[in-house]
């Protein structure tokens, strides 16, 4: 099965630009991008959507994130996993 991720409104679009850039075979989207939630959409309904959509999550937001997703896996809730990605990482 191939991995499928989802990209923070937090992080820059260039990421996805870039990554499409050097393997375009990978399944990547932004939220804000067309069937994945709007941007704007609070945190602990983009991990329902994560869930639903079998996407990996790709976020550097350390505030909110992590007390979100300690409620969702409280709920006996699944994803399919998270990468973070440190604030001062540069694209």
């Amino acid at each position: 099965m191939k991995i499928k991720f989802l990209i923070d409104e937090n992080l820059s679009p260039r990421l996805k630009i870039a990554v499409g850039r050097l393997k375009p075979e990978i399944d990547i989207l932004r939220i804000g991008d067309p069937n994945t939630p709007t941007l704007g959409t609070l945190d602990p309904d983009v991990l329902q959507y994560l869930g639903l959509s079998q996407r990996l999550l790709v976020t550097d937001n350390r505030t909110s994130m992590p007390g979100h997703l300690e409620e969702y896996w409280l709920q006996n809730q699944q994803m399919w996993g998270l990468f973070w990605v440190r604030p001062t990482t540069t694209m």
